[in-house]
């Protein structure tokens, strides 16, 4: 990734991703061979990352599968794969869990992660799952049980966010609970980006999977596809779920149809601490930023996804600068997997985690469609599916 701005490149691209691994290695008999891998979904995304498994040398890709058959054969060929094993349709994924594999790593588009996680779970393979983790209350869940099942399974389950990775990060976020900020008063996250476009999905079933961003059922809207890194790490600090937020926002620059451009929304957490977030997108001259500051009787804490991390005030913590943390997270990520397997570490702490702060990226949608408050227990007593239309699709 050449720049800050490659990350989001694969946002119109990709069309999902699996990863798959072998049962023998889940008991350690095989812990100096490879890992063996299925990928799915062979977007943008999907193809970059593979090359960041590729490159540690600790996993071989065995089969790859996305809804699109040239897609599959495409990636199939750049990994050496049998084309026997390059699967398509919506079932594809199904077919490689049916292979004898290691593990699987999804990042497909959202709205598919909580039925391929379960599903992987179910197979007896390990999960590496990107953000989101899904994109309504229900799915939230769906991936809560997967978690606990991997764990009950001797399965690991991680997910793959970047700031989660860094050792800045994580030592920051560790001087804030040990107490060094004192009393947590209130925080900000924003996310302004230049990029993310002004597009809408098109007619066809077939072509709003392709362009599957701009639609909610798919992608959950930008606040939960791309926004979610600031409220995560907003959570992560906190440590706390949200009582309840207040929204707003809208669709300006996009046309009717597509999802929204702009969100504003104001949680508050116990303790009376108050989060004010922001978010807007496809802004030329906008300078990009992923950032989360906290401030506390004894001092602020900020971090910038892509700058650094740094503490100042009583207890001050001089944190450290970074460029290009979303491949740099993501490397440390794949490293923490292989290690979680091969060492039998199953606790998958990263779930829970994940589960909170895409709910909070629900709560602040649903509060800013209403233009008003939603609580927080109310979000959970939710059993309903943003529902996509499959109509005409190849099984």
């Amino acid at each position: 990734m050449a720049t800050k701005m490659n990350r989001r490149t694969f946002i119109s691209g990709a069309a999902g991703t699996i990863i798959a691994l072998k049962p023998s290695v889940v008991f350690g008999t095989r812990s100096n061979s490879k890992i063996e891998l299925g990928l799915i979904g062979c977007g943008g995304r999907g193809n970059w990352i593979a090359s960041l498994f590729n490159d540690t040398g600790k996993y071989r890709f065995v089969a790859c599968a996305d809804y699109f058959e040239d897609r599959a054969k495409g990636t199939g060929s750049k990994l050496q794969i049998d084309t026997r094993h390059c699967y398509s349709g919506l079932s594809g994924y199904r077919k490689l869990l049916n292979k004898k594999l290691d593990a699987v790593v999804i990042e497909s588009p959202p709205y598919f992660h909580p039925e391929q996680a379960l599903a992987a779970v179910v197979a007896g393979k390990h999960v590496f799952l990107a953000k989101p983790i899904a994109i309504d209350v229900p799915g939230c869940k769906d991936i809560a049980t997967a978690g606990k099942k991997a764990t009950s399974q001797n399965l690991v389950f991680l997910v793959d966010f970047q700031t989660r990775a860094n050792e800045f990060y994580r030592e920051a976020v560790r001087r804030v609970h040990k107490g060094d900020l004192g009393r947590l008063v209130m925080g900000e996250a924003h996310y302004p980006w230049s990029g993310g476009g002004r597009g809408g999905p098109p007619a066809g079933n077939e072509e709003r999977l392709r362009n599957w961003y701009y639609v909610l059922e798919i992608s959950g809207d930008f606040i939960v596809e791309q926004s979610i890194h600031a409220l995560d790490v907003a959570t992560w600090i906190v440590d706390q779920d949200p009582m309840r937020a207040v929204g707003s926002g809208g669709r300006t620059l996009r046309p009717q149809g597509s999802i929204w451009d702009h969100f504003v929304v104001t949680y508050w957490f116990p303790d009376d601490i108050v989060l004010s977030f922001t978010s807007i997108q496809s802004i030329p001259g906008v300078r990009d930023e992923i950032t989360c500051r906290f401030f506390g009787s004894e001092g602020v804490v900020n971090t910038d996804y892509f700058s650094g991390v740094i503490i100042r005030g009583r207890k001050s913590y001089k944190g450290g600068r970074f460029e290009q943390l979303y491949t740099t997270g993501a490397q440390a990520n794949i490293e923490a997997f292989y290690k979680n397997i091969i060492q039998r570490q199953y606790t998958n702490d990263t779930v829970a985690a994940s589960v909170r702060s895409n709910l909070t990226a629900i709560l602040g949608r649903e509060a800013a469609y209403k233009g008003g408050e939603v609580t927080w227990k109310r979000l959970l007593r939710s059993d309903a599916r943003l529902k996509l239309d499959l109509k005409g699709l190849k099984s």
